[in-house]
């Protein structure tokens, strides 16, 4: 018996190695790893950068505390807030509590409360991001929710438009829906919400938690939309497997956060910290950028190709990448693993492919081949 809470639904397969964009079982099995851990291992598996990084920063100083000066700190909040709007960042430890963060900045910067958030969005388990998550099966069993969030359809301009009042602190998205289906934000959406948060001095949060840090082919996802955060949310490949996450904010919204107002004991620790900075330093070079855009059009191209649209249909951006099917996915999703190609759901029917940004276009061909033998044969259709 396991002496572990039975919070997960656990496969079978104990990994004890990676490499790359390979991952390794304790029976010595070789799998093609398409999770990269939900979209956190950026630069793969043991990546020779940050093995150096956090060897080199172990010898020297593992913690101390956010009461002290940091300029490595200082240089990755540059690093992550050049270039766009944002001026000022805080780091956390997870993208849970930099949307929490995200939720308590909003509120006390505008003295407002109630944030409005979209159907089949997934901002996290902590109270306040569970709040704010569109999915009702998140939230089922933990009685009242945190006040106030108002639900409405991903997509929908009128409702949107319906709900906003002069209690509105913010608006609350993510630009694709990773969890909940690989749903991009329509160029219309994104121009009305962008014209409400404007009009009525509403704040927009982008939580970039899956989607940043180079995943769809540009530094942040958001920068594909037309859409101007006030506040952007990130964790998952920002830290290539090592725990941290992060808030960027404008720097209107700095007075809100004086000393005392929030904080967190190992966010931005020292380890933490010189990972983040060996994947910025990677991801945010125009010819990695480059590189990740070919290779997901390359990707999309040859899934399209093989993917009979009557039964399949693909969707995504960049290297998240969704296979809607019109049946249940997860025999396939388990069938691919005794095939060593790991792969994740997006909701019951969507397959969703998350690769490492370093993945090859061979490695894309043996994945395709794997899952298309699978998606394509009689005896599971």
């Amino acid at each position: 018996m396991s002496t572990l809470f039975n919070n997960y639904a656990r496969r079978s397969v104990h990994l004890v190695k990676g490499k790359g964009t390979y991952v390794y079982d304790a029976n010595g099995k070789e799998y093609l790893d398409f999770t990269s851990g939900i979209a956190v291992v950026s630069l793969g598996h043991a990546h020779p950068s940050i093995v150096q990084a956090l060897t080199k920063q172990s010898e020297k100083l593992w913690h101390t505390s956010n009461l002290f000066e940091s300029p490595e700190q200082e240089k990755l909040a540059h690093s992550l807030v050049q270039h766009t709007p944002f001026s000022k960042a805080f780091f956390c430890n997870s993208g849970a509590e930099a949307n929490e963060a995200a939720i308590k900045l909003a509120r006390k910067h505008t003295g407002k409360h109630v944030i409005i958030t979209f159907e089949q969005s997934f901002h996290g388990r902590t109270f306040g991001a569970m709040a704010a998550t569109g999915q009702e099966k998140v939230k089922q069993g933990y009685g009242p929710m945190l006040e106030t969030f108002i639900t409405i359809p991903f997509n929908d301009c009128t409702a949107l438009e319906q709900a906003i009042d002069e209690d509105v602190a913010a608006i609350m998205l993510e630009v694709i829906q990773g969890e909940g289906g690989v749903h991009a934000i329509t160029p219309q959406f994104a121009s009305t919400i962008q014209r409400l948060c404007k009009e009525k001095g509403i704040l927009c949060i982008v939580d970039e938690v899956q989607t940043g840090i180079g995943r769809t082919g540009t530094r942040y996802a958001y920068e594909q939309t037309g859409l101007e955060p006030d506040i952007l949310t990130l964790a998952k490949g920002l830290g290539g497997g090592f725990p941290i996450g992060a808030m960027l904010g404008h720097e209107k919204l700095a007075e809100a956060f004086g000393p005392g107002t929030h904080g967190t004991t190992f966010g931005g620790n020292p380890l933490a910290v010189a990972v983040a900075q060996t994947v910025v330093d990677h991801v945010f070079d125009e010819s990695f950028l480059k590189e990740v855009q070919q290779k997901a059009a390359y990707m999309k191209q040859k899934l399209t190709a093989v993917l009979p649209a009557e039964r399949f249909s693909v969707r995504g951006k960049g290297l998240l990448v969704g296979i809607a099917c019109t049946e249940d996915v997860a025999p396939f999703i388990q069938q691919a693993e005794q095939n060593g190609l790991l792969l994740v759901q997006a909701g019951q029917d969507v397959i969703r492919l998350l690769p490492p940004l370093t993945v090859t276009n061979e490695e894309i061909d043996v994945a395709i081949e794997r899952l298309t033998a699978i998606l394509l044969e009689p005896s599971l259709t």
